[in-house]
């Protein structure tokens, strides 16, 4: 089987890091492969902010938390967040970046990493103390916050679950 394929099978969301530092070379690479993604009409308009200080991620954790009434919020405790942000006004900005998180998931898969999708910024990103945090992070003022990707060293294997969805074939 064709190893893209393979990784792609074997990827699983990751929610328990060990405290290993993921490397700059391999957060770029995945970057790379991020900004490879697709995208309406070729517009590109997001931007991907990694974030490779636990601290840092943490005082973005605690503000969601609390935004969402969540007080011991920790977004896995991950090494490095990846953010991915869109132009508010861009038609395709949630799409393209669920495009480039796929990438992101993959890339990481292929890299001996694990990574799970943290959703909780779409509905927050805009609370003033949370756009504070985004802002100093170099998110721009007019994006939106559409997913990110929380990456580290995966603490275990995260189990096979049962696929639910259904694919069919019309000849």
């Amino acid at each position: 089987m064709n190893e893209t394929i393979k990784t792609i099978l074997a990827r699983r969301s990751c929610r328990a890091f060990t405290d290993r530092a993921v490397s700059e070379a391999d957060i770029r690479q995945i970057l790379d492969c991020a900004l490879s993604s697709a995208s309406g009409m070729g517009w590109q308009t997001w931007q991907f902010t990694a974030v490779m200080n636990r601290e840092k991620i943490q005082l973005l954790a605690k503000a969601v938390g609390n935004a969402l009434g969540r007080e011991e919020y920790d977004m896995y405790n991950p090494d490095v967040l990846i953010i991915t942000s869109n132009d508010k006004d861009s038609k395709y900005r949630e799409v393209d970046n669920a495009c480039a998180i796929q990438n992101i998931y993959i890339a990481s898969e292929a890299l001996g990493l694990g990574c799970v999708w943290i959703n909780q910024l779409l509905d927050c990103c805009d609370d003033p103390q949370v756009r504070e945090i985004l802002d100093s992070f170099g998110v721009p003022q007019n994006h939106g916050v559409y997913g990110c990707a929380a990456i580290g060293y995966k603490a275990q294997e995260p189990t096979q679950k049962e696929i639910k969805g259904k694919a069919c074939i019309v000849k």
